[in-house]
């Protein structure tokens, strides 16, 4: 039961340390205002034409009486925008690592040498269009397995009581898990580490996994709170990365260089 508390612990490491780098947090914004944007604009798109769609997928339903064809199309036009919202909240997370791939790499190598011993952060050698092809591939592999679990999840929500209680608080932690793959990926995919080892290693301390990404999830529930809260979610999440490969860590300085010198990046002229 510790590891709860050390993985909710780096959460708040995480948000602490960009608050001691505004002009990192500030980059790190970028990709979520972005995505959001991208949705937003997505959602209204729905709202405004999804009623025309369902029309048109449905000829079938052209010549049935009121009120049945209004109920029948106006039920399959709600469902279709609870699908596209939920859909959003599933690969927000997802997209917003992608686009902000250059940003969050940045971000997280900081942190790396801002808490390594000696000052150097670990590096992979690649070409972004080759981080972002390995990015979008194990983020499509990991919605599949969320996927699924919501799949098995949805279904054992109609089981009496059990439904109501147990599964939302398991979807939860799974949310968690997953959530937290995907910031640890940042750290994780930049030593080389695979997704399968990737998924063996938060496997092994499910706990601190749990600590970090459920309270995490749940804040990602309220409306536009994602945005913020990613640039420190990335940041504590490399140094949950840390961790899980046993790598030796010291403290984080306030806006300083691993020599001690003020970081030139972080010193507003």
């Amino acid at each position: 039961m510790r590891d709860l508390g050390v993985g909710f612990g780096y959460l708040l490491k995480g948000q602490r340390w960009v608050t001691r780098h505004g002009r990192r947090y500030g980059f790190g914004l970028l990709p979520g205002l972005i995505t959001l944007v991208l949705y937003a604009a997505a959602l209204v798109a729905l709202a405004l034409w999804g009623e025309d769609a369902v029309a048109w997928a449905t000829p079938f339903a052209d010549d049935w009486s009121s009120p049945w064809q209004g109920l029948f199309r106006g039920f399959l036009t709600a469902v279709l925008f609870a699908l596209g919202l939920l859909l959003a909240v599933l690969t927000f997370t997802a997209v917003t690592l992608l686009i902000g791939q250059p940003f969050y790499e940045s971000l997280s190598e900081r942190v790396d040498a801002d808490v390594s011993p000696d000052g150097t952060a670990p590096e992979s050698g690649r070409p972004l269009w080759h981080e972002l092809w390995i990015s979008a591939r194990d983020s499509l592999r990991i919605l599949v397995r969320a996927g699924l679990w919501g799949v098995l999840l949805f279904a054992l929500g109609f089981l009496p009581f059990v439904g109501q209680t147990v599964v939302p608080v398991i979807g939860f932690f799974v949310t968690g898990f997953f959530l937290t793959e995907e910031l640890a990926a940042v750290a994780l995919q930049r030593r080389d580490v695979d997704l399968r080892a990737r998924l063996a290693l938060l496997r092994s301390r499910k706990t601190l996994v749990w600590g970090f990404g459920t309270p995490l999830g749940l804040a990602f529930l309220v409306p536009f709170v994602a945005v913020f809260l990613m640039p420190g979610a990335v940041a504590g999440a490399t140094l949950l990365a840390r961790d899980l490969l046993g790598e030796e860590t010291a403290g984080a300085g306030a806006d300083t260089a691993p020599d001690g010198r003020p970081d030139p990046e972080d010193v507003t002229p």
